[in-house]
C-alpha cells in the first residue's frame, strides 16, 4: 500500500546525540517533520518512524494494535542507542504515551523526554462502549488537523477504526500504570485549547511520573497538533534548549555544526 504524500518516515545521521520522535494516533510523520528537520539542522541524529497501519489508509490501521506501534518505536530506540552516546525521545499525542512507555521501560538509556499534548485516556461515554461497539461499527469520524493556524493541515485519516481505538484505550491504561517508573528529565508542552486531548491528561501525567526535573509550558496559540501550529517554533526552540542543558558538550558541538 503506497504511503500518503508527506507521511514518509524521516531519518538523519548527525552527531552523538540522537532524538527519536513518535507521531500520534491516525497521524503520520508529517506532523513532526518540521521538528525533525529543525533538530537535524542542529547536527543531531534524528529518527522519525512511520507507525504500522498509519500513513496509508484507515483500513490498514484497523489491522494493527498498540503492540505493533510500540514495537516500532522500541526498534528505532535500539537503533539510536547503538550509534549515539545520548538519546532523547519526543512524542505528540499518542506518541507522548509511546515516549512515556519507552522511558518507563528503558530507564537511564533514555536521557530525557519531551511531550506535546500527550494522551493518557480515551475520554467520554463512547470510550466505555468501545469493547462492544467495535464489533458493530467499523469507524467513527477522524481527529486529524486540530490546528488553529490557517492553511496548516495534518496528513492523517478522516476515519478512526474502532478496533484500533479500543487497542489505544488499552494502551493508555497500561502506560498510566507505568508512569511512576518514569524518572527522566521531562519537558511537557500542552495547549489549553485542545479538541482532541483535554489538558487533564497532561495534569495526570505530571502528577504520576517520578521525574524531579520537570518543566511545563502552555501553548496558548495552538490546538492539538501544536507542532504544525502557531507555537511550533517555540516547541522546537524549547526542546533544543532542553537537550543542550542535559547534554551540554555534545549539544554545543551539534548546534555549531548545524549552524
Amino acid at each position: 500500500m503506497p504511503v500518503l504524500p508527506g507521511a514518509e518516515p524521516y531519518r538523519h545521521e548527525g552527531g552523538e546525540v540522537g532524538v527519536l520522535l513518535c507521531h500520534g494516533f491516525t497521524g503520520s510523520p508529517q506532523s513532526l517533520r518540521p521538528w525533525a528537520e529543525y533538530l537535524a539542522e542542529q547536527g543531531l541524529t534524528v529518527s522519525l518512524p512511520l507507525l504500522p497501519g498509519h500513513g496509508t489508509r484507515w483500513e490498514d490501521l484497523q489491522m494493527t494494535g498498540w503492540q505493533d506501534w510500540y514495537a516500532e518505536v522500541e526498534r528505532e530506540l535500539h537503533g539510536l542507542l547503538e550509534r549515539c552516546s545520548e538519546v532523547f525521545v519526543f512524542g505528540l499525542s499518542m506518541g507522548g504515551a509511546l515516549t512515556l512507555r519507552l522511558a518507563a521501560k528503558h530507564g537511564d538509556a533514555v536521557r530525557g523526554i519531551v511531550l506535546v499534548n500527550p494522551g493518557n485516556k480515551v475520554h467520554g461515554l463512547a470510550a466505555r462502549a468501545l469493547p462492544v461497539a467495535r464489533h458493530l461499527v467499523r469507524t467513527t469520524k477522524g481527529i486529524a488537523s486540530d490546528i488553529a493556524k490557517e492553511g496548516s493541515d495534518e496528513v492523517g485519516y478522516d476515519r478512526v477504526p474502532l478496533h484500533a481505538a479500543h487497542s489505544l484505550r488499552q494502551f493508555f491504561a497500561r502506560v498510566d500504570g507505568e508512569l511512576p517508573q518514569v524518572t527522566q528529565p521531562l519537558l511537557l508542552l500542552h495547549s489549553p485549547q485542545d479538541h482532541v486531548v483535554p489538558p487533564v491528561d497532561s495534569a495526570r501525567i505530571l502528577s504520576r511520573v517520578s521525574s524531579t526535573d520537570v518543566t511545563e509550558i502552555l501553548l496558548e496559540q495552538s490546538y492539538h497538533v501544536a507542532t504544525l501550529d502557531h507555537d511550533a517554533d517555540r516547541i522546537f526552540d524549547e526542546s533544543l534548549a532542553f537537550i543542550g542543558r542535559l547534554a551540554p558538550s555534545v549539544g554545543k558541538e551539534g548546534t555549531a555544526s548545524g549552524g
